[in-house]
């Protein structure tokens, strides 16, 4: 019984020193887990997402009066005056102005507006 009693206690023993190696083995893989998925946050999300404000942010700082623009509304035109947080656009062939505000605008134009030419009949 004695032999009994004794293998019992060193496989006890032997649990417990394994549970707290793996207790231990399982905070650091957590730790890893995590730093893991910090780094995937941060180079497919949070990266991309800022390059995309710096160019727009750019763009909305390099505008001039007489570039081609469109507005987040699909509204094409041309830039008339830019004042601080406002831009004054020509739009269609009667050239009406409309005041759009600068975060408004979505991209620059390169090609003319086919819209903005005489209505052909």
């Amino acid at each position: 019984m004695l032999n009994l009693n004794n293998l019992l206690t060193a496989f006890a023993e032997t649990t417990a020193a394994s549970a707290e190696a793996s207790a231990a083995g399982s905070g650091i893989s957590m730790i890893i887990v995590l730093v893991v998925m910090v780094a995937f946050f941060y180079f497919f999300m949070i990266r991309p997402q800022r390059k995309k404000d710096k160019k727009i942010k750019e763009m909305l700082d390099a505008l001039k009066p007489g570039d081609r623009i469109c507005t987040i509304g699909g509204i094409y035109g041309t830039i008339v005056a830019i004042k601080d947080q406002t831009v004054v656009l020509a739009v269609g062939s009667a050239k009406t102005q409309i005041v759009m505000a600068r975060w408004a605008i979505r991209s620059v134009e390169d090609a003319p507006v086919e819209n903005d030419s005489e209505p052909q009949v």
